[in-house]
């Protein structure tokens, strides 16, 4: 059964960072593709900080271009808001029976999974592939028999960085990638 990571995030605006993450795991850890699933609301971020949702779809997209192992998706588009990983996972399950799904998450996002809906079947009924952040500890699940531990490279990085250059009229050349670079001079969506 072909396996499938899910690389969920607002990416507001995806940047560098989480393209070398998403390519990261899609050619070192055994996956067959990754999808980079835009969350239209994380319950944990405010969602009026976000871009609309078609424009943080549309900039994943880009940043993706032709790179076959990767996948922007708006699964989450369709489902009730706000978004919980665990209903996600059971849509999917669902409708493509056929592959099996790993979640793909910073030791930040682990430290707190245990405040998670339903984490106890994330836990169950999937793998969890977890790049450390720095200066983040991973919590007690770090042991647990369905977290693997994985060493990416990462970038200090940040979104939020990224829109208050963009809001300042300050350059984000080489912190996004190429083809959302010229898209976001292009556009203002975070002007």
């Amino acid at each position: 059964m072909p396996k499938v990571g899910l690389f969920f995030g607002s990416f507001n605006p995806v940047h560098v960072g989480h393209m070398i993450i998403a390519n990261f795991m899609a050619t070192q850890t055994g996956l067959e593709e990754v999808w980079m699933v835009v969350s239209p609301h994380n319950p944990l971020k405010p969602k009026k900080t976000l871009a609309r949702d078609h424009d943080r779809l549309h900039l994943v997209r880009l940043a993706i271009g032709d790179n076959p192992k990767l996948k922007a998706s708006d699964v989450e588009f369709g489902l009730p808001q706000p978004s919980y990983t665990v209903d996600t996972l059971s849509y999917l399950k669902e409708k493509y029976p056929s592959r099996q799904f790993v979640l793909i998450m910073g030791g930040d996002n682990l430290a707190t999974l245990h405040k998670w809906k339903n984490y106890e079947l994330l836990l169950r009924d999937h793998e969890i592939f977890v790049y450390q952040r720095p200066s983040h500890d991973l919590g007690e699940l770090q042991q647990h028999p369905s977290i693997k531990i994985v060493e990416a490279p990462l970038m200090q990085i940040s979104a939020s960085y990224i829109r208050n250059c963009l809001k300042a009229g300050q350059s984000v050349q080489y912190l996004v990638p190429d083809a959302v670079y010229r898209y976001l001079e292009e556009v203002a969506i975070y002007r």
